[in-house]
């Protein structure tokens, strides 16, 4: 899936767009499973905003954006289990973090049409620090996307600052770090993209007729220890190629409600 130039840009440049990893079908799959999580969450009164909160936004337009976001979404359908070690997926892992990938955890967003919400420009190291920074995120893309329903941006390079001061609730200066700033990564139904947790990203508001559904699944060596005890989720260890090399218990205090 990853030619071996595709591989250096990635390390060149913090993240690498694949194209065609999931069929339409698989695509169609997952499409269905976010909806029925979407309307399942609703009727169990879990159905929050998860937009981003700050100034880098007018409140006024602030209050009308929305954003829909649920974790370990391998726990609400099948078909997610699938994805995140499809086979597609694992040969692109090896390649950017070696012979030995765990799953770190799994979301899923979604912007509706018209009032989906922007992303501030921010690296995800914050909310889960590590020692080699070697976790990645896999942006799986349900839609086709663009400028106009909110794409992804990547600023190029920028996982080699290192991890950078944030404001808020882990987001970059807006000021600074304007959303312009990024280069868009459009993409088609099926394409992801992956990038380091340094690399600098966010993503404008849905102003389209469109929603853009994506799930984002995040990865690491299982060599590479966590220095902070934050962001831990249900299905955090499950590895999806070759082995960890240290014994562990996995063990979750986590209430389901």
């Amino acid at each position: 899936m990853l030619s071996t130039q595709e591989a250096a840009l990635y390390k060149e440049n913090g993240y690498v767009l694949v194209r065609g990893v999931f069929s339409p079908e698989e695509v169609e799959q997952m499409r269905g499973a976010v909806e029925r999580t979407i309307r399942k969450a609703a009727a169990a009164k879990f159905d929050d905003n998860h937009a981003w909160q700050g100034d880098f936004i007018p409140a006024e337009e602030l209050k009308k954006l929305v954003l829909k976001g649920f974790h370990d979404l391998q726990f609400h359908d099948a078909c997610f289990t699938r994805a995140v070690a499809h086979p597609n997926m694992v040969a692109v892992l090896q390649q950017l973090i070696g012979p030995n990938v765990q799953l770190h955890h799994t979301k899923m967003l979604v912007k509706p049409p018209e009032k989906g919400a922007a992303f501030p420009m921010h690296q995800d190291y914050p909310y889960f620090p590590h020692a080699n920074h070697s976790m990645l995120a896999a942006s799986v893309h349900l839609d086709d996307a663009d400028e106009e329903n909110g794409c992804l941006r990547v600023i190029p390079g920028s996982h080699k600052e290192g991890p950078l001061p944030h404001v808020g609730r882990h987001y970059l200066d807006h000021r600074e770090y304007p959303i312009a700033l990024g280069i868009p990564q459009p993409a088609k139904a099926g394409d992801v993209l992956f990038f380091n947790y340094l690399t600098i990203h966010g993503s404008d508001v849905n102003r389209s007729a469109r929603p853009r559904r994506n799930v984002l699944f995040q990865y690491r060596d299982p060599a590479d220890a966590p220095i902070a005890e934050t962001h831990f989720d249900w299905g955090m260890g499950m590895m999806v190629a070759g082995e960890d090399p240290v014994f562990r218990r996995y063990e979750t205090q986590v209430a389901i409600k």
